[in-house]
């Protein structure tokens, strides 16, 4: 599998799809710092949050081949700027998480704001019931 870091808000899903993609067991803990588990980085959602931390991500990113920007359709706010991806040396993919709480509008609102940051391809998942997930893991174990 790729070696990936995941970078989104606060409370997104990126540890749950961390767990999710290592076989881990999958319980509700707060990241407080950069975590690598296996071939994921998992980061705390103040990196995204406070733009003081972007370089932390994007320096962090380096030692990774594939950045996902994940987002939390549910959520009103949007932290991603317009082309964002552009600012890592990496490839960009999205990844809408909580799909089995969202709706599809909010979920197309959702995959809109990733492709507006420039992230592609964009990925519909729930990391709790698995559903989205084989598509993404097919891409993830992707050679070049």
């Amino acid at each position: 599998m790729k070696k990936i870091i995941l970078i989104g808000t606060v409370s997104c899903g990126k540890t749950t799809l961390c767990q999710r993609l290592n076989g881990l067991k999958q319980i509700y803990k707060k990241t407080q710092a950069l975590e690598v588990v296996n071939h994921t980085v998992d980061t705390p959602g103040e990196y995204l949050e406070h733009r003081s931390f972007l370089r932390s991500l994007m320096v962090t990113a380096t030692g990774t081949e594939l950045v996902l920007f994940l987002i939390d359709p549910l959520l009103e706010r949007f932290m991603y700027s317009p082309g964002q991806a552009s600012s890592f040396m990496l490839p960009v993919a999205g990844v809408v998480t909580k799909a089995d709480l969202a709706t599809e509008k909010q979920i197309r609102q959702a995959k809109e704001l990733l492709e507006l940051a420039g992230a592609h391809p964009i990925f519909v998942i729930d990391s709790i019931s698995g559903t989205g997930m084989e598509p993404l893991i097919e891409f993830l174990s992707e050679t070049e």
